[in-house]
């Protein structure tokens, strides 16, 4: 993950809490933080908005404005708003444990332009598809965006050739996965309220209320109202992934909170659709970097 460059210069430490190493791109600005020892109420705040994700230790997340407070982990994404102030606490970090997280801080320009291009591919006039909404953001990563994180790192911290129009491509992709998730909310809040729903809204509650289950497609494209082809092209260009995906995804993130709450593997897996524990065992370690027995032991 780390690369020679990037390498030395986080070996240069100045300070023992949040020491900053940071690579400009024309867009977008990509900082290492890495924090040596304890400490508590450490303030981070950004002008625009901040993509952070984790990759070793733990912090624990304050946000006043929405009376947050939460673990942030590794392969965790927390999003702040531009001016949304969060304060931080390093309960884990040591001189031999550093406690490191990536931020890329990202210019509202920016989003506006991969927000338009988005809505003009999605050839939708008076209700776009895609919204930016600057609000908190803090969940679970697949690994896809793992494997993003790690090329923009190398992108950012190398003077490749073509760095910049390689630095672009992968900010669009990550702004992408941003607006998806944001827009999977907002599809879900709109369905739950009364004589609103859309499609592809009404698809995600249907998935979420079946989870255990397997979906035919069919069923899927008969609730959205639309041929195989067009559900498909729609359903992967505003959540990135297949239907199947996606399910798959939703029982994940149940397992790894039933787990955390105490449960039994066997038990879990079955109870949401896994017929073999050991294929759980190993899609649960490729999307969370732990095994079930981890998530179990820590808790």
């Amino acid at each position: 993950m780390t690369t020679s460059v990037l390498t030395q210069r986080r070996q240069r430490i100045n300070v023992l809490v949040e020491n900053k190493v940071s690579f400009a791109g024309e867009h977008a600005e990509l900082s290492i933080y890495d924090t040596y020892q304890d400490a508590q109420k450490v303030s981070l705040h950004s002008s625009e908005l901040l993509f952070c994700g984790m990759l070793t230790g733990k912090k624990v997340m304050h946000v006043a404005d929405c009376q947050y407070h939460s673990a942030f982990l590794p392969h965790q994404s927390f999003v702040l708003a531009p001016g949304q102030k969060v304060l931080i606490d390093f309960p884990e970090a040591t001189l031999q444990q550093p406690t490191t997280c990536l931020a890329i801080e990202i210019s509202t320009d920016k989003i506006r332009k991969v927000v338009d291009a988005l809505n003009f591919k999605q050839e939708i006039s008076n209700n776009d598809f895609f919204h930016y909404v600057p609000k908190l953001v803090h969940g679970q990563h697949n690994l896809q965006t793992q494997q993003l994180l790690e090329k923009m790192i190398t992108l950012f911290s190398e003077n490749e050739q073509h760095r910049e129009y390689l630095i672009e491509l992968s900010l669009n992709e990550l702004i992408t996965r941003l607006l998806q998730q944001q827009s999977r909310e907002l599809l879900l809040a709109s369905c739950k309220q009364a004589n609103m729903s859309t499609p592809l809204g009404n698809v995600l509650n249907f998935i979420e209320q079946h989870l255990h289950e397997d979906i035919q497609i069919e069923t899927l494209c008969k609730i959205a109202c639309m041929s195989r082809s067009k559900f498909y092209q729609q359903f992967k260009l505003a959540f990135g992934v297949t239907p199947a995906l996606w399910q798959q995804q939703l029982r994940l993130q149940q397992a790894y909170r039933l787990l955390q709450a105490g449960e039994r593997i066997s038990q879990v897996c079955y109870q949401l659709g896994f017929n073999n524990p050991s294929h759980f065992s190993r899609v649960f370690k490729q999307t969370f970097g732990a095994s079930p027995k981890h998530i179990t032991k820590a808790n």
